[in-house]
């Protein structure tokens, strides 16, 4: 086997994020450091042979011995294609490939939180060669037909596949999330006798015809959309929904029509790493970024956080802010209760987006999310792509109150 790899001349950011990934679908442990590790280790040895790549990607990722044989089964199922076959061949004890395992034979820590018994099972990520040309297992996921997008769009984001993931994360990337519209400071001159009287541009005109108003000018004021603000919970719990909800930040931080924030046991803003327009680099430096992935969460911190620095300089005041979060928290209630107080008293909207809430028996009624409930204009689930239509609607939405807030305003 050639020791030049071209199609593994990728990003070292993207391939470390991606492989990183790869291993915890596959029940791997792998911190979240351990990928910017992998950046920076691949940046001293460019993966341009098997063996840096295989050794550099073994130091830094197994921790164990116990965790090689799944190592070298999701390294093999990564970069298949480019592993010579004679290295397994005969040998009957070989692991299977990551991604050759029926749907429903996943093991039980693979299953959906749902307890359906659909299973998520791990499968090779889709890289794309030097040239841009996207593989196989990619080109045949964009190219599903309709059907199988509706099919997809009833489906909750933690019982998706990795085939599924990388479709939906294409679907929802293109949600457009439009907020209400307000008057601004600025005006344009309008012909209606009816708006209000520009005597700046009136005096400048009657200068033409010798101080003599013989015309009056009207002004109004311009309108814009409100800012768009959207927090994202990183935790441990939030983590088979994140990987869908990061495209749906990076889709709008994109196209610049909103301020970005991650946070689990701290808050790190990624607006700017999310506004690069290839997807898989802009979510790799976010994860780059984003030291505390897959943590605890201090909700009431990372609120705190937001608002000292960030919201009363200006992000907050009358914005529509959006927190994708289960509510689950290391802080105390009234914590919480206490910076959402202050975050009300800055937002114009506050919109929940809490995937548990479409289960059958949820109940609001204790810990960070009963505390937060009282100050949100609105709770939504977002946990699939047609829940995502509520999440649209209530961002649009220009009320002030909903049924779910019970506190007099």
């Amino acid at each position: 086997m050639p020791d030049a790899m071209s199609p593994l001349t990728v990003e070292s950011a993207s391939l470390s994020v991606g492989f990183a990934s790869a291993l915890r679908r596959a029940g791997m442990s792998v911190p979240p450091d351990r990928a910017g590790r992998l950046v920076e280790s691949l940046q001293l040895v460019p993966p341009d042979a098997r063996d840096a790549l295989y050794w550099t990607c073994r130091v830094v990722l197994v921790s164990s011995r116990d965790q090689l044989p799944v190592f070298d089964a999701v390294f093999a199922a990564v970069f298949d294609g480019m592993l010579d076959p004679a290295d397994s061949r005969g040998d009957m004890n070989a692991p299977p490939p990551v991604g050759a395992e029926e749907r429903t034979a996943a093991p039980a820590a693979h299953r959906s939180p749902a307890g359906d018994g659909r299973a998520s099972t791990p499968a090779a990520i889709p890289w794309e060669d030097s040239s841009g040309t996207r593989s196989g297992r990619e080109r045949d996921a964009l190219l599903m037909t309709a059907s199988t997008d509706e099919r997809l769009h009833d489906i909750s984001f933690a019982e998706l596949t990795t085939d599924e993931v990388q479709r939906m994360r294409e679907l929802v990337r293109r949600v457009v999330l439009s907020t209400p519209r307000r008057l601004s400071r600025r005006t344009r001159r309008s012909s209606n006798a009816r708006d209000r009287l520009d005597l700046g541009r009136t005096v400048r005109a009657a200068e033409r015809t010798g101080g003599d108003p013989s015309r009056l000018v009207f002004a109004r004021r311009r309108e814009r959309p409100r800012r768009l603000v959207l927090l994202c919970d990183v935790s441990g719990s939030m983590e088979p929904y994140t990987r869908v909800f990061l495209s749906l930040l990076q889709g709008m931080a994109s196209a610049g029509e909103a301020e970005a924030f991650v946070f689990a046991t701290r808050l790190t803003r990624l607006t700017r790493q999310l506004r690069t327009r290839s997807p898989d680099q802009a979510l790799a430096r976010a994860a780059a970024v984003a030291s505390d992935w897959a943590g605890g969460t201090r909700l009431a911190e990372s609120i705190r956080r937001f608002i000292d620095d960030h919201g009363r300089q200006g992000l907050a005041r009358g914005a529509v802010v959006v927190i994708l979060s289960d509510g689950w928290a290391h802080d105390s209630p009234e914590l919480v209760a206490t910076q959402m107080a202050r975050l009300r008293r800055l937002a114009h909207r506050i919109v929940w987006v809490n995937p548990r809430k479409v289960a059958v028996d949820f109940q609001p009624l204790v810990g960070g999310m009963a505390a937060a409930l009282p100050y949100c204009d609105a709770f939504v689930s977002g946990h699939s792509y047609a829940a995502l239509s509520d999440v649209v609607a209530a961002i649009r939405s220009d009320r002030t109150t909903t049924t779910h807030n019970t506190r007099s305003r």
